[in-house]
């Protein structure tokens, strides 16, 4: 197969997806590797890097989509590329689509078949393409919630972790999943005083069983969430409905009970957003306020860190990537049921509940998909 990887265009996105290591593994399946010329620079991966182990660099992104079967990516593909996808085509990336009509319609219309990480699940129900920057996405947190909170970025002029008779900041993590826990521990080993909301009582108690009081725990009943974020100088947040948009959980006549100049820090805004005032922005311009409150949306936040969260994104990656490429999508997904998860789109039908139900479009269900072969 044919396997491409152009350069990564949203804005300050810097991750590529293929590391070398992914692009060798392929090479030594047998199959042939395209690179756009620097799609791995941000990364700190240079072409020779690739071409070292046999790949072929070519000057375009165009040249990537006219002659792969099957391009690799990191984010959703931009307008510009979706106009380049072409039937029969396949597409592995991250598509968040529930919360982008547009996206969806075009990727349908382009007759491509596309794969999405994030709802590709693993045999013990989780998300194991999602889970990596879902790591990356929680331990940041924190450190851009800390740069938002300063004062000359618009913050209370808070400190994390406070100083002798003075007191930590306040924060509170909504949802105890990946995002969650990564979120609150970092939160917590930088001082800061720090609650994890969440509606499983299993889930918090494992939390509280493994952490041993590093942070608090408290069911994420409406009233809890209103009150808890009301005396927060940061909210962080992190729920996920796999592939579906995100609940908003924090409205926006909540916002008047807040401190002025708490931080909110929207770790589920590729899916929307959890908080009703919360709207996509980038490394570039990252903040913005509403009603006194500074709003923290990046929609790519791994990509602050592209070298860590590429590597750990091939890692996870790349086993799927190969059995796409050694069997053909269509066998792999009869293969690996988890894999069949990841369909999204295929030949103009979409093919995952979820979106449709959050975008009120019909579905084809993937398993009729594979079993008529169409």
């Amino acid at each position: 197969m044919k396997i491409g990887c152009p350069k990564e265009i949203k804005a300050q996105e810097f991750r590529v997806g293929l590391t070398p290591e992914a692009a060798g593994e392929a090479i030594a399946h047998g199959h042939e590797v395209l690179i756009e010329t620097g799609a791995g620079a941000g990364a700190g991966f240079e072409d020779d890097a690739y071409t070292s182990l046999g790949a072929r660099i070519v000057q375009t992104a165009e040249e990537i989509f006219a002659e792969a079967e099957m391009v690799v990516k990191v984010k959703e593909p931009q307008p510009a590329e979706r106009r380049m996808l072409r039937e029969g085509q396949v597409l592995f990336t991250y598509l968040h689509l529930a919360p982008d009509p547009e996206q969806t319609r075009e990727l349908m219309e382009s007759g491509a078949t596309c794969i999405a990480y994030e709802t590709v699940t693993d045999g013990k129900g989780g998300l194991p393409l999602l889970a990596p920057m879902s790591e990356v996405a929680g331990k940041l947190a924190p450190q851009m919630g800390a740069w938002t909170l300063q004062k000359a970025n618009g913050g209370r002029g808070v400190l994390m972790g406070g100083v002798p008779g003075v007191m930590p900041a306040n924060v509170v993590v909504i949802g105890g999943g990946i995002v969650g826990t990564n979120a609150a521990r970092v939160a917590a080993g930088m001082g800061a005083d720090v609650t994890v909301l969440d509606r499983s009582l299993p889930r918090l108690r494992h939390l509280d069983e493994a952490f041993r009081g590093v942070f608090k725990t408290a069911y994420a009943s409406r009233a809890a969430t209103a009150e808890l974020v009301a005396e927060a100088d940061m909210v962080i947040g992190a729920v996920l409905i796999p592939g579906a948009a995100a609940p908003k959980l924090v409205t926006r006549d909540q916002l008047s009970e807040m401190k002025p100049g708490a931080a909110l820090v929207d770790v589920a805004i590729d899916q929307g957003g959890c908080f009703e005032t919360s709207q996509a922005t980038t490394h570039q311009d990252p903040v913005y306020e509403v009603d006194g409150i500074m709003h923290y949306c990046v929609a790519n936040m791994p990509g602050a860190v592209a070298r860590s969260s590429t590597m750990a994104l091939g890692n996870a990656t790349m086993p799927h990537m190969l059995a796409l490429a050694d069997k053909g999508w269509r066998q792999a997904m009869i293969d690996d049921p988890n894999l069949m998860e990841g369909l999204n789109v295929h030949a103009g039908k979409l093919t995952y509940y979820a979106v449709g139900r959050a975008l009120g479009l019909d579905v084809t269900s993937p398993q009729l998909i594979l079993k008529g072969g169409d």
